[in-house]
């Protein structure tokens, strides 16, 4: 006979060993509970990144719309002027904001993968440059990190210099969400943003472009290094039309931190994925990693090192008009030195000796 202490003790006992196989069929790996608090704040920093690029703009728009229909109405209107008379500002350097550059949030997001910046040479500050960043990524973290925040140590590495990360013009068009992306330095991915920076005489100003665009991020698999720059020839012209001198960048680890659905070119995914991207502006990478509390999946990236490389500077001499025959061999000459970086810097990171950057 049990007594009803003993019968709730196996009552007890089955249902965890119950949880336990549910648990285990689902294969679920749940943190640990005991987590340092340092580490705690590290996966708050990149949740509300993450959140910041996938649904912080949507909300912003909500909200816009949502208040002209309520008693503060008022509100969304006074933005309405304010968005009037603002409107150039993205597209004239947008309006940074060193304070919020450099608060601890943006140390523990670095600390979260780690996230490092090397330097290779000086980059003399009475010269403006275009850096080409690879590769893109899901969610360019290396980039976001090292040119928009201060917790890399750009501005000590590179004194004089005042970087600028291009984004898709699109999100400069949600109220709200514009001025928040202005404060880190952010500014339209269009030929005016960029060569209002680059023809600013005195130089200082580096405009940091994802060459690949949204495109490569379909291509941002972990182990693998598809560069799509065979035809991008836009970001040289430009350099060539200023007279800015080109550096390029390799992140490596960028494309390792999440996981995507495997979407060969040819397949029916990868063709509705890059018919969306066409329509729309955006790519829509169907990626994953962890979660929060677990382990197994969601959309938090992987604790894997970025290291982003900043590479030699490649002199450009001012050409208003250059030719193709110019263009060409100056696009020939930056994929081989972006090829020399990564094959000078890869054994560093574990990638292998007859492992080279795939230029489609």
């Amino acid at each position: 006979n049990f007594s009803d202490t003993d019968r709730k003790r196996v009552t007890e006992k089955k249902k965890k060993a119950c949880l336990s196989s549910v648990l285990g069929a689902m294969k679920i790996d749940f943190a640990p509970v005991q987590v340092p608090m340092h580490r705690r704040l590290q996966t708050a920093s990149v949740l509300q990144w993450v959140y910041s690029f996938l649904g912080l703009a949507p909300t912003c728009i909500f909200l816009y719309f949502y208040l002209l229909f309520t008693r503060f109405w008022l509100v969304s209107v006074l933005y309405s002027i304010w968005w009037f008379y603002d409107f150039d500002t993205p597209g004239r350097g947008g309006r940074r904001v060193p304070f919020l550059c450099g608060l601890s949030v943006w140390d523990y997001m670095r600390d979260y993968f780690p996230i490092k910046l090397v330097k290779t040479v000086d980059l003399d500050p009475r010269h403006n440059y275009v850096l080409g960043f690879h590769p893109h990524g899901v969610l360019v973290a290396g980039a976001f990190t090292n040119f928009c925040t201060y917790a890399t140590g750009f501005r000590t590495m590179f004194p004089g210099l005042t970087s600028y990360l291009l984004m898709l013009p699109l999100w400069f068009r949600a109220p709200f969400f514009r001025d928040y992306i202005m404060c880190a330095g952010l500014v339209p991915s269009d030929k005016d943003s960029a060569s209002y920076l680059l023809r600013q005489k005195g130089g200082g100003n580096a405009v940091v472009i994802a060459v690949g665009g949204a495109p490569e991020a379909l291509d941002a698999h972990p182990g693998t290094y598809n560069v799509l720059l065979a035809n991008k020839k836009g970001f040289i012209k430009m350099a060539m039309e200023h007279g800015a001198h080109l550096v390029p960048v390799f992140s490596f680890g960028e494309n390792e931190v999440f996981d995507q659905v495997q979407n060969p070119r040819g397949t029916w995914l990868r063709w509705v994925q890059e018919n969306l991207q066409s329509v729309m502006g955006v790519s829509l990478p169907l990626f994953h990693a962890r979660g929060v509390f677990q382990y197994s999946f969601g959309l938090m990236p992987y604790r894997k090192p970025i290291t982003t490389v900043v590479g030699r500077p490649i002199q450009v001499e001012r050409t208003p008009k250059p030719t193709a025959e110019q263009l060409n061999d100056l696009h020939q000459l930056y994929m081989d030195e972006l090829s020399n970086l990564f094959d000078e810097h890869k054994a560093d990171y574990g990638i292998d000796e007859d492992t080279h950057l795939n230029f489609v």
